[in-house]
């Protein structure tokens, strides 16, 4: 299995435009030929293409230079030059191409096919049949080919998921993921067993099906950069709706009744959208929760409850409620999706 990478940077290099060409027409019983000298070929693009079969950006941590082709010379007989190659660079849905030097979002890829040209092939120069006048019949003179660009890019992937599974470390993320879709994270008794976020397509009874995501592990401080938190949450941005997952068994660490205010705390303070996206609070392991620990769950109902959001009790180990939530979730994806499409047709 290859490493998720979500960041890489790169140099693009379009081409430069061919020379043109300085030529005479020379034929039998023309004895005074006029130029004939054609146009350069132009440089080639540098374009980048959104596409399904590319989830990561590893490939660009090792090819980190892409150059175009250069356009040719025109020749005589007002030939023209050919042009140059263009580049397509491949690159996942929801990459985000920025101006390393000046920080400008050039682009952000959202969907399959969706492509940009980012830096332009130069143009090749006009040969001397372009310069022929009533007074100068004979000019000995082209124009050279406009160099290329060249731009230093950074690439920054953000993950795009219906849902996003945000709790801290060994909250029960990547198990919940593991049972209700096609996913298969690493799975272990101990904290930050995922490394990198895991997407998983969930396939309903209805033909219907969302995408979910198991982000790994928050913790106090991410929102700073503590740990890798800033890596981890940038890839939340992308989700319609939050679920915090918090652990309530016998051997939960931190405490499960402060882990609600701290989740919704890191995720206001990274970015405040994020707060309006938690729709439910999920209580997970219960199956391993003795009487002696009731009193959490009864805590994060009211969490839930003073902040206007749902709550479930689950046990992904035994599926225990786990087909509720899917329910739930199914609904609201469902709706939020409703209400995407009819905002896009009332902007148009």
């Amino acid at each position: 299995m290859s490493a998720f990478v979500d960041h890489a940077q790169i140099e693009v290099h379009s081409g430069k435009g061919g020379a043109g060409c300085v030529s005479f027409r020379r034929e039998k019983y023309v004895p005074r030929g006029g130029p004939d000298g054609g146009d350069g070929g132009r440089g080639g693009d540098v374009v980048f293409r959104a596409s399904t079969h590319h989830r990561t950006l590893l490939d660009y941590r090792y090819q980190t230079a892409f150059h175009a082709g250069n356009g040719r010379p025109g020749s005589g007989n007002n030939r023209h030059g050919k042009n140059g190659r263009h580049v397509m660079i491949p690159v996942p849905r929801g990459t985000l191409i920025i101006n390393a030097e000046t920080q400008e979002i050039i682009a952000d890829l959202m969907e399959h096919g969706q492509s940009i040209t980012v830096v332009t092939g130069g143009r090749g120069g006009k040969g001397n049949a372009h310069f022929k006048t009533a007074t100068h019949q004979t000019p000995r003179f082209a124009q050279p080919g406009e160099a290329g660009q060249t731009m230093k890019l950074d690439l920054e992937l953000k993950l795009i998921a219906d849902v996003g599974l945000v709790g801290f470390p060994n909250a029960g993320k990547s198990t919940l993921v593991s049972t209700v879709s096609n996913a298969r994270p690493k799975i272990a008794d101990y904290p930050f067993t995922t490394l990198i976020p895991n997407l998983g397509v969930v396939k309903r009874a209805s033909d219907r099906e969302f995408v979910i995501a198991d982000i790994p592990g928050i913790i106090e401080g991410s929102h700073d950069g503590k740990g890798l938190g800033d890596q981890f949450l940038r890839h939340i941005e992308r989700t319609a709706v939050i679920l915090l997952l918090v652990d309530v068994s016998d051997m939960a660490d931190p405490d499960p009744t402060t882990a609600v205010p701290l989740l919704m705390n890191e995720l206001k303070k990274y970015k405040d959208s994020l707060e309006l996206r938690i729709t439910a609070v999920v209580a997970t392991k219960i199956d391993a929760m003795t009487s002696d620990y009731t009193h959490r769950l009864e805590t994060l109902r009211h969490q839930a409850e003073a902040a206007g959001l749902a709550c479930f009790e689950i046990s992904a180990v035994t599926q225990r409620n786990t087909e509720i939530v899917m329910q739930y979730l199914e609904r609201i994806v469902c709706k939020t999706s409703a209400e995407d499409d009819a905002d896009s047709i009332e902007r148009a």
